[in-house]
């Protein structure tokens, strides 16, 4: 293929997997860095290019979301004080664990948490904070903390799982909770990994224009059809993907052990 096609190619798999993410609330590694692969980078130039790419899922985002005014800064600053640590150290440790059976068991946890999901109708469809102080905010926080040192190496997944613990835990609505996702681990998280990453291998740089321009225009596209469509949209959207990313996890995990 030419330049332009190849150009063309990689906006359209942007576009298409950062607007589901923007939907769901995580998840467009599952389609964007299989195809990078399939393209011919290899796995740590990949890696390192979907990271830097998707922190522009973040910045998309972040410019619908805003609009709505809705965010709790305090919490925000909750989220990323105690997520932050977790995924530059585990951009570093994690890749120490032996691979196939860590990617394994967190398919297997991924897709458990769609069909729990969906097996909770009401879940996610109503905003009933609770466990904003004291022990709530301690376990609450250690664990966006593990969340994030999985999000340090991980190529998908993650997103979703902060999603639903915001939703379980802290007794977000959905729609409320995939916006905080989408900014702060979005924007904030990603930016750290992508760093992190990004200084260990180097990206494919000439791929990431039409990366970063599709990432933008779908993360906007499916954050806007979110909030207007609301929380039953969102929870839909959010179960198909975490099955869809733990079958694949569980997929990788199954090749690399057989």
């Amino acid at each position: 293929m030419d330049l332009i096609l190849d150009q063309l190619l990689l906006f359209t798999l942007s576009l298409f997997a950062n607007g589901l993410s923007a939907m769901a609330g995580g998840g467009a590694g599952l389609l964007q860095l299989p195809v990078l692969l399939f393209l011919g980078l290899s796995f740590p130039v990949a890696l390192a290019t979907h990271k830097i790419a998707s922190v522009a899922l973040g910045i998309g985002a972040t410019l619908r979301h805003l609009r709505e005014g809705s965010l709790d800064y305090r919490f925000c600053g909750y989220i990323l004080a105690w997520g932050l640590p977790g995924v530059v150290l585990g951009a570093y440790v994690i890749l120490q664990l032996p691979e196939a059976w860590t990617i394994l068991a967190l398919g297997i946890l991924t897709a458990g948490l769609g069909i729990y999901s969906f097996s909770k109708k009401q879940l996610g469809m109503t905003y009933e904070p609770r466990n904003r102080e004291g022990k709530g905010l301690i376990i609450g926080g250690a664990v966006l903390f593990l969340i994030g040192f999985l999000n340090g190496s991980l190529t998908s997944g993650t997103g979703l799982f902060v999603t639903l613990w915001l939703v379980f835990w802290f007794g977000f609505d959905y729609k409320r909770a995939v916006t905080y996702v989408l900014i702060l681990v979005g924007l904030f998280w990603n930016s750290s990994g992508a760093v992190t990453v990004a200084l260990q291998q180097p990206p494919q740089w000439d791929w990431l224009p039409a990366l970063l321009v599709g990432a933008i225009i779908g993360s906007y596209t499916g954050a806007h059809l979110a909030i207007s469509r609301g929380n039953k949209l969102v929870k839909r959207a959010f179960e198909t993907l975490t099955v869809m990313v733990g079958i694949k996890l569980i997929g990788d995990g199954l090749a690399l052990l057989f």
